[in-house]
């Protein structure tokens, strides 16, 4: 009987879909407001490790999950961007999530603090914040030839950094499979650590200026 597919789950996903999974994956988190959830960091490093090994009876092609990489986070950005550009802020007024209002916060922030360009790459590094990002880049008018700049430089960055790190890790490491839930909870933990200290900053500025 076949495993029930499991979109939170990056292995899950690879399984059931291969390299189609991991473009579709990054083009709805990255494009779709509705794809904040999705576990885009460890997907990508497990395709790598799964260029690799054959865990679970899979086995893909690294120059196909490169291409599929990059193709589903550049494509997504720009769907993001048009959609922020055409309807960004009532889609973000409208939604209920605390996720999403939270992650446009912290975006905005970025914007601010590190400017168009820095900030459209270092958001493909933090969770929630990539989603929101592109379609706020739209919301606010950033130039469309500079959003597309970024974040072609942030995506093929951060899509090749991550596969590449995961097919190093298997090339390097016999029977590395045998270790693959400890990686992807680690890699997880490592994606969240600049949210939460973006998080901690803001608290301490909060702090720091009612006193």
């Amino acid at each position: 009987m076949p495993q029930a597919l499991n979109p939170l789950d990056a292995t899950s996903l690879l399984t059931a879909f291969g390299a189609l999974g991991v473009f579709l994956v990054l083009y709805a988190e990255t494009g779709l407001l509705i794809g904040f959830f999705l576990p885009g960091d460890s997907l990508l490093f497990t395709a790598g490790l799964l260029c690799t090994t054959g865990t679970g009876g899979v086995h893909l092609s690294l120059p196909g999950v490169l291409l599929a990489a990059a193709a589903g986070a550049l494509l997504g950005a720009q769907t993001g961007y048009l959609i922020g550009a055409r309807a960004g802020r009532a889609l973000l007024e409208r939604t209920r999530s605390r996720h999403l209002r939270e992650g446009a916060a912290r975006a905005e922030k970025l914007l601010a603090r590190y400017g168009h360009g820095k900030a459209v790459v270092l958001a493909r590094f933090l969770p929630v914040v990539r989603t929101v990002l592109n379609p706020l880049a739209g919301m606010v008018g950033m130039p469309a030839r500079t959003f597309a700049l970024w974040q072609v430089v942030g995506g093929l960055v951060w899509t090749a950094g991550l596969v590449l790190g995961g097919y190093a890790l298997g090339s390097s490491i016999p029977d590395v499979d045998r270790y693959l839930l400890p990686l992807i909870a680690a890699i997880v933990a490592v994606s969240l650590l600049p949210l939460a200290f973006e998080v901690l900053r803001a608290r301490r500025s909060s702090g720091g200026a009612g006193h």
